[in-house]
């Protein structure tokens, strides 16, 4: 039957006058996946460094695993100097090519150029180009999941496939119109690109030419025109790209699904088949960025890999909502895969046989063969931007109980969820580092789409002395505490100045910011499709006691004072409404900081009337400014000690208040000076336990029910950090047991706490070291006080009767005196164990 097929296919091939090539549309679903009937070529573009090096062992590795039919061509351009001393000729099948790094006729430097370069220098050098029906244009930081045939992701002649770069703003604005005579067909994509030879050669020199061209127009480098964050024309290749293609009227199909970061979520039913590591990720407490290698000898520094990630079965640990945990196995294959690609070479390279380790077993074994095998598509990865799923045609007969299962769902959107960035702000000290650790390990824990950043603003003296740089994804900032202009005072300026920048130096994809602060927790994900955010319109939490937008202050600060908004503490906010807003937040800040005269209760609601809120106003009077209002939600945020809604699941804490359970407390402004990050084993008070409530009133309930889960987390997420530390820390304490307990003594402050351990025997010690904030009530003190003077009353008395039946059992013994001395001495050392453990307890009372 297949024979039949694709003699089929061969005359109607012959009848149609055409080729293999003209034929695609009418054969492809006919054919098996496993056989091309037409000839696939992959191209990468990479150049004379380690850099390009590892990212080329790890692509050509996935290249086999995914069984990509065709060969493949790594795109080599060096200068003459660099290619004197190169060493990873053997690395991939290469063709190379002249560097334009440095362009010959501008002497700009702009690496980037190479990659329409080596095409045009493929199409015309190389004869695979004479021997080629579709080609697949990759970037070297990419893994393949799966095969990418042409036909089956739908390509056509005149119409290729590719992946969608939504940042690519200058296909809608005046950049387009400058640099294509067709800005109406400029389409954003890029990453992957599938396509007809002969569309192909088509496109080339004009990919190259429109690079130049967008390359030399400094005029329109900036953000609002390019999206390039950097402002410094980085992105040209891409619009090189766009432009090209718009100028020989070639029309994408884009899709979404088929390329994902790592970091990312797929959809529901869509199977990426292949990874672009081109941001940094994490699984837990592990992480990985690209940029952090840049000049690694890895590929040549036998048997050293990169650092090994979470084991699968750890990975369940971490996560249990099916989505979550699909991403973070998508995280670990990324670099499994770029490490087993090292250990292959390194063997290749000669190195001696590395030894034995459980991770090393891992890479060889059956399940990690069997977790990264080819993927195979699903209807839903292959569905296009802007596509119906009941329109979609899938020409592959092999889905087809897959394609009837996908007809029952034409209700699902067609759109992807956009993707989201997390940023918090911090400073370079021991009490933003605590913060960090639980708020970063609340991040992973919550199950928050895409990934998070710390903005660090440090002064170059306290990065000198800093230990916390790997707590987070960090993006450093030049601190603003002390203001460069007057001389003022006011660390919280650093929270608008530090998003400035950030926008302003990193690239990123993601359609929407949520903006956060250091002291806050994160229970579930915050999304814009649950809360309604929408360009224009950003989502935020209410801030009541911001009284100066109902009054004078508003008047003074913003031409809109009716829009100002009492908002603050979680943000949700469109990437394109931020980059317009944050200057403003930062100008507003200054200004409101600056109006002393206006810093009084009654205008500001700031109790301290020291203008300490000013940042917060900033934020809203700059929204004001630009009219941006805001979809304000009661069901985002809760500070622990207030009563919850009922039925209501919030998704953030923030602890910036005291809150209690009972006589237990905890306010972060006593752990200001405290290092509990870098003290091993240190933790915060525990919380009582929450079998020891009072259930009688549900509120009351529900409100410290929140307030322990809030402390724990922290404790939790401390915990698990000194164990990555490799610090000696057992388990940490979960819901107590009434009836196995232990006392721990706190030396410095006078605190005697019970503390219930749970899974643990009584013989076994906590290790770990509960700190007490510097300053604060000793709450326990009266209780255990009562019951060490007990301790000391029994002892007397047992002292007394031991001595009663010693000199009872006197009597009737012939040699009193032998026997009586070294019974009283028993009897006295057994006194004075008991007496000095006494004293030694009082003398801990003692502050």
């Amino acid at each position: 039957m297949m024979i039949m097929r694709v003699m089929l296919v061969v005359v109607l091939g012959l009848m149609s006058g055409g080729g293999w090539a003209e034929t695609q549309k009418e054969g492809a679903h006919h054919v098996h996946k496993h056989q091309a009937p037409w000839r696939i070529h992959t191209l990468f573009s990479v150049e004379c460094q380690n850099y390009f090096d590892w990212q080329t062992v790890g692509l050509m590795r996935s290249f086999k695993k995914s069984r990509q039919p065709g060969p493949i061509t790594r795109l080599l351009s060096c200068t003459e100097q660099e290619r004197k001393s190169y060493r990873g000729m053997d690395l991939a099948p290469t063709l190379e090519v002249p560097s334009m790094s440095r362009h010959p006729k501008t002497g700009d430097w702009y690496p980037a150029i190479n990659k329409p370069a080596g095409i045009v220098h493929w199409l015309q050098h190389s004869k695979d180009a004479q021997n080629v029906d579709w080609v697949v244009i990759l970037d070297a930081d990419m893994i393949i999941r799966g095969p990418i045939i042409p036909w089956e992701l739908g390509a056509e002649k005149g119409r290729p496939v590719a992946a969608y770069y939504g940042y690519l703003v200058g296909c809608d604005n005046i950049l387009a119109k400058l640099h294509t005579k067709h800005p109406e067909v400029c389409d954003k994509v890029g990453g992957l690109l599938v396509m007809h030879i002969n569309d192909l050669r088509a496109l080339a020199p004009m990919w190259l030419s429109k690079t130049e061209e967008v390359r030399e127009d400094r005029a329109h480098w900036a953000t609002n025109y390019t999206g390039d964050i950097y402002g410094q024309g980085w992105i040209s290749e891409m619009y090189g790209y766009s432009f090209g293609a718009a100028e020989v009227e070639l029309r994408h199909k884009i899709n979404n699904n088929l390329m994902i970061y790592p970091g990312y979520i797929p959809q529901e039913g869509v199977e990426p088949i292949l990874m672009h590591y081109g941001l940094p990720f994490s699984v837990g407490n592990w992480s990985f960025s690209k940029l952090d290698h840049h000049e690694d000898n890895i590929v040549y520094d036998c048997n050293r890999l990169f650092p090994e990630p979470p084991y699968p079965r750890e990975v369940n640990q971490i996560e249990t909502a099916p989505d979550k945990m699909r991403a973070l196995f998508l995280n670990i294959e990324c670099i499994n895969t770029l490490n087993e690609g090292l250990l292959l070479q390194h063997a290749a390279n000669g190195c001696p046989k590395p030894e034995w380790s459980k991770y090393l077993s891992f890479l060889r074994s059956k399940a990690f063969a069997e977790l990264t095998g080819p993927k195979l598509l699903t209807p839903k990865t292959l569905q296009m931007i802007d596509e119906e799923p009941h329109a979609q045609v899938v020409d592959e007969p092999h889905v087809q109980a897959v394609e009837e299962a996908h007809v029952q769902a034409v209700d699902e959107p067609a759109k992807p969820h956009p993707k989201i960035h997390t940023i918090f702000s911090t400073e370079c000290n021991s009490y933003f580092d605590w913060q960090t650790v639980g708020l970063v390990h609340s991040f992973h824990q919550s199950g928050q789409p895409g990934n998070i950043t710390r903005l660090l603003s440090c002064t170059d003296e306290d990065l000198k002395q800093y230990k916390g740089h790997h707590l987070a994804p960090t993006h450093y900032v030049p601190s603003m505490s002390r203001h460069p202009l007057t001389g003022d005072w006011y660390p919280a300026i650093n929270k608008p100045a530090a998003v400035l920048h950030w926008l302003n130096h990193v690239q990123t994809d993601a359609e929407y910011i949520v903006i956060l602060d250091a002291d806050m927790i994160i229970r579930g994900p915050i999304t814009p499709w649950e809360f309604k955010a929408a360009r224009g319109r950003p989502v935020s939490t209410p801030y009541g006691y911001l009284i100066g937008c109902d009054n004078e202050l508003a008047k003074l600060h913003t031409r809109h004072p009716e829009a100002c908004d009492k908002v603050g503490g979680v943000i949700i906010m469109h990437i394109n409404d931020l980059r317009k807003f944050a200057l403003l937040w930062l100008h507003k800040t200054e200004e409101v900081r600056a109006d002393r005269s206006h810093w009084s209760r009654n205008i500001t609601g700031d109790v301290y009337e020291s203008g300490w809120i000013s940042e917060m106003y900033g934020y809203s009077f700059g929204a004001a400014e630009l009219n941006l209002r805001h979809q304000i939600s009661n069901e985002i945020l809760i500070y622990p000690g207030y009563v919850p809604v009922p039925g209501v699941k919030y998704r953030v804490f923030h602890y910036g208040l005291e809150f209690r359970v009972g006589n237990w407390s905890f306010d972060k402004a006593n752990w200001i000076h405290t290092d509990v990050v870098n003290n091993c084993g240190a933790k915060f008070p525990e919380p009582p336990d929450p079998s020891t409530l009072d259930h009688s009133d549900d509120d009351s309930l529900q409100r410290d029910l929140l307030s322990i889960e809030c402390v724990k987390t922290l404790n939790e997420a401390l915990h698990l950090h000194h164990e990555r530390s490799k610090c000696n820390v057992p388990s940490p304490l979960s819901i107590p047991k009434q009836d196995s307990s232990e006392t721990t003594i706190s030396r410095k402050f006078g605190k005697v706490e019970e503390i219930h351990n749970l899974g643990l025997n009584t013989t076994q010690r906590n290790d770990s070291q509960e700190i007490s904030p510097p300053d604060g009530p000793n709450q326990t003190f009266s209780s255990m006080r009562f019951w060490i003077i007990s301790v000391w009353v029994f002892s007397i008395l047992g002292f007394v009767i031991i001595m009663s039946l010693v000199l009872s059992g006197r009597k009737g013994q012939k040699k009193r005196g032998k026997v009586y001395k070294p019974k009283r001495r028993s009897s006295y050392s057994g006194v004075w164990d008991t007496n000095g453990h006494d004293r030694h307890l009082r003398s801990s009372e003692i502050p």
